[in-house]
């Protein structure tokens, strides 16, 4: 283990949204892959002067010798069979069943593996096919020699955007060892509500590896903390014939909450999806000042638009690409490529700020820990020779 530098294998590194939090805590990704080129010219818009170490190829392909030695290895596999959104094929599904490309890597790597491993998708992943999906992907990382954990983080803790994540933990161990199964009081807590500790009370079939989490304080930032102050001229707002079209698309209740808001004395702001109800198409608002999870088409949603209104009026428009970059609490993301492309990007990464809070309480403890046992195990060898 190398106990100088934290090195990164990015896997599924789509935007690099990942490899920003992970450097901010004092990572370092020194190679990266992903299957899609419009991802990958996002990313290398951003990190333009570190292009070679991105390789662009299905993950199935990737020879195992092309992967540098790392600490680390991360993999934010493709959600669309784990969605409620979706078909929900499971891990046998064309897209997430990339997740065992990313296994097969990681094994072929023998004794070079990582000796700790991020897996990172929706809060779907737990119940998907009965929860079999989620078995199986941490028997997987226990046959590859890692014993697992497994939390899940709001984003909304730390920016205005609820998105839910499951995050599973392998920590390479070289001796397997027992986990005695407590009452499910014992693991539930803020970052493993009760659905996963009561998944982990009943498969003491797993290697588990429990580590311990602090609370999160909630930040307090609101939706329109992070709106861009475009003129009432700019391109972005809609028509007002498309906007009444959108205000006509709302149930009864959403259209009485929208009224109220135009009626107002202040602006406010909400926002709107369009989700089939019934077989019609329906705009649904919310206004609790957080923004509905950033999705892309192919997660089975449009994208998010913004409800302006106050004073007697209201205005319509999507989010911005970067005000979609401030929700992943990326504010600084060099945005170079189209806006629908910029959106579909964002709706397909992860928060940074949760990646860092990560990397902080419980990546760097975890590698501290390996590194120590590591040592230890070597000056008991040495004493035995």
């Amino acid at each position: 283990m190398n106990n100088e530098k934290k090195t990164v294998a990015e896997f599924f590194a789509g935007i690099g949204l990942m490899r920003m939090g992970l450097e901010q805590a004092g990572w370092q990704v020194i190679w990266a892959n992903d299957i899609d080129e419009d991802k990958m010219k996002m990313y290398r818009g951003h990190f333009a002067d570190d292009n070679a170490h991105f390789h662009l190829g299905d993950v199935h392909a990737i020879a195992p010798d092309d992967i540098p030695t790392v600490e680390l290895a991360t993999a934010s596999f493709p959600c669309n069979d784990l969605s409620l959104a979706g078909a929900r094929r499971g891990l046998a599904g064309q897209n997430s069943g990339a997740f065992w490309g990313f296994v097969n890597a990681i094994k072929g790597m023998g004794n070079r593996r990582p000796p700790l491993v991020m897996l990172e998708n929706v809060a779907g992943f737990l119940t998907s096919n009965d929860g079999n999906d989620f078995r199986d992907a941490c028997l997987a990382l226990n046959e590859l020699g890692y014993a697992v954990d497994a939390f899940i983080i709001d984003a909304a803790f730390f920016v205005p955007q609820s998105r839910q994540r499951l995050f599973l933990i392998g920590k390479r161990e070289k001796r397997k060892t027992a986990q005695i199964a407590e009452p499910p009081s014992f693991y539930e807590s803020q970052c493993r509500p009760f659905a996963l500790a009561d998944f982990i009370l009943w498969h003491p079939d797993i290697r588990w590896s429990l580590g311990n989490l602090p609370s999160i304080a909630k930040k307090k930032t609101g939706l329109a903390d992070i709106l861009e102050d475009l003129p009432a001229n700019s391109a972005y707002w809609w028509s007002r014939q498309r906007a009444e079209y959108l205000l006509s698309q709302m149930s009864d209740k959403h259209k009485a909450i929208a009224d109220k808001m135009i009626a107002g004395k202040e602006m406010t702001y909400g926002t709107v999806f369009r989700r089939v109800r019934h077989g019609r198409s329906m705009a649904e608002l919310r206004t609790d000042g957080i923004a509905g999870c950033l999705r892309t088409p192919r997660g089975g949603s449009g994208r998010q638009i913004l409800f302006a209104a106050g004073r007697g009026r209201y205005a319509v428009r999507l989010l911005t690409p970067k005000e979609c970059a401030r929700l992943m609490g990326a504010d600084h993301f060099k945005i170079t490529v189209p806006m629908n492309q910029a959106l579909f990007g964002f709706g397909d990464a992860v928060c940074v700020p949760v990646i860092r809070w990560i990397a902080d309480n419980y990546l760097i403890p975890a590698w501290k820990e390996l590194h120590a046992k590591e040592q230890t195990e070597e000056r008991y060898a040495a004493k035995a020779v």
